[in-house]
């Protein structure tokens, strides 16, 4: 597995970790992007639960990029590095990096795939509508129309984090409890993140992509509440379901894995 940095967005260097496996017997088709949740990381969400095996496996080479402050990435102290706008402008630096080039007709290589998880998936649904040329299709696994995080509860945190009482919002006190769980876990960080996501909260559909899509989330999900919104207002959308799986078990479904894989091949 290869790693590499990110060059300069707009004569600042973000500090991702950018981490590349390519398959031993690669198909002609493009690379994969998986773009992870909050509070998780490439490792956890990608290695860890097996997708990167089973995607070179099946001849697939994947991008992986840690989002600042999770993972190997560095959690800057300006506080727009954490924007989701900021966010996608390194991502797709980071694309053009390891030699991406947009869509062509007569070569199946060009573009990229994207996979995403929770947050993951709210990147990769904006950066597939403002970079067309760029993503052939996606696949958007615990998708939702609400906008977790810039709904959260930050006094509510910082205030248990600091020796207080715990949020009474259940979604905040869920969320916190997954940025503990996360590897490296920089809470501070963390919660800058999500006072720069309340400066542009999620709006599905505002800019809706156009390339083929599959929506997939667990049946105990609550946090996909309006996938089928989602699945109406995109051209091509379909929406898969994974039985007895929630937000936190749905990303090792074999389930989930072989129905990515089909629908991105």
């Amino acid at each position: 597995m290869d790693h590499h940095a990110v060059h300069d967005v707009e004569g600042t260097d973000p500090h991702l970790s950018i981490l590349r496996s390519t398959a031993a017997a690669p198909l002609p088709l493009p690379p994969i992007l998986l773009l992870h949740g909050f509070g998780s990381s490439s490792r956890q969400n990608w290695t860890d639960t097996g997708w990167v095996r089973f995607l070179n496996d099946a001849g697939r080479s994947v991008i992986m990029v840690d989002l600042p402050a999770h993972g190997d990435s560095a959690a800057p102290e300006d506080g727009d590095a954490y924007t989701p706008s900021r966010m996608r402008a390194d991502i797709l630096q980071a694309l053009f990096d390891e030699r991406v080039v947009p869509l062509r007709d007569d070569d199946p290589t060009t573009g990229v795939d994207i996979i995403g998880y929770s947050l993951g998936s709210r990147l990769a649904w904006e950066f597939g509508a403002t970079q067309p040329e760029l993503v052939r299709r996606m696949v958007l696994g615990g998708p939702g129309t609400a906008d977790p995080l810039a709904a959260f509860d930050l006094e509510g945190a910082e205030r248990f984090l600091a020796g207080g009482t715990p949020s009474q919002d259940p979604t905040t006190t869920d969320l916190l409890r997954m940025a503990q769980a996360g590897e490296q876990a920089d809470l501070p960080a963390l919660l800058a993140m999500v006072s720069a996501i309340k400066t542009e909260p999620f709006d599905p559909q505002g800019a809706v992509p156009r390339m083929p899509l599959l929506l997939v989330a667990g049946d105990q999900d609550d946090y996909a509440g309006g996938i089928d919104d989602l699945r109406e207002w995109a051209v091509e959308a379909a929406v898969m379901t994974l039985p007895g799986r929630n937000h936190s078990s749905a990303i090792t479904s074999r389930l989930f894995k072989d129905a990515a894989l089909d629908f991105l091949s």
